[in-house]
């Protein structure tokens, strides 16, 4: 993991500020799993690759942005690695951490269950 997954989560969060439809994304396969992962947990609509790009469709209720905010932990100069015992929930249950172990991208409460840790790259709410 490089620095995609900044970028891949800025992208659509400034997608969200500007009340656009689909925002571009950098192909990788890293990218391709959280991008799984935020529609599983209903953050996007829909995901397509086009070539190099992926396509990410927002997902707007009642004209509100499905994220009203992100932390972003792991950078590309410092990465942040967690246990699963210091994991904790996001605003009372309301988001979620998003964390790269072993087992493939887990959310917080998914990584406590099964007792992994590993690196934590953001949470978003």
């Amino acid at each position: 993991m490089q620095n995609s997954v900044v970028d891949l989560i800025i992208r659509i969060k400034n997608g969200y500020m500007a009340r656009r439809e689909i925002v571009e994304v950098v192909y990788s396969q890293f990218n391709k799993e959280v991008l799984k992962k935020l529609k599983q947990l209903k953050f996007i609509d829909d995901f397509q690759e086009k070539g190099r790009k992926i396509q990410v469709e927002l997902l707007y209720e009642d004209k509100n942005a499905a994220i009203t905010g992100v932390q972003i932990y792991s950078k590309p100069g410092r990465r942040y690695y967690v246990s699963y015992r210091e994991l904790k929930p996001i605003l009372g249950s309301l988001g979620y951490s998003i964390i790269s172990t072993s087992k493939g991208i887990l959310t917080n409460s998914e990584a406590r269950k099964r007792k992994l840790g590993g690196e934590l790259l953001f949470s978003i709410w």
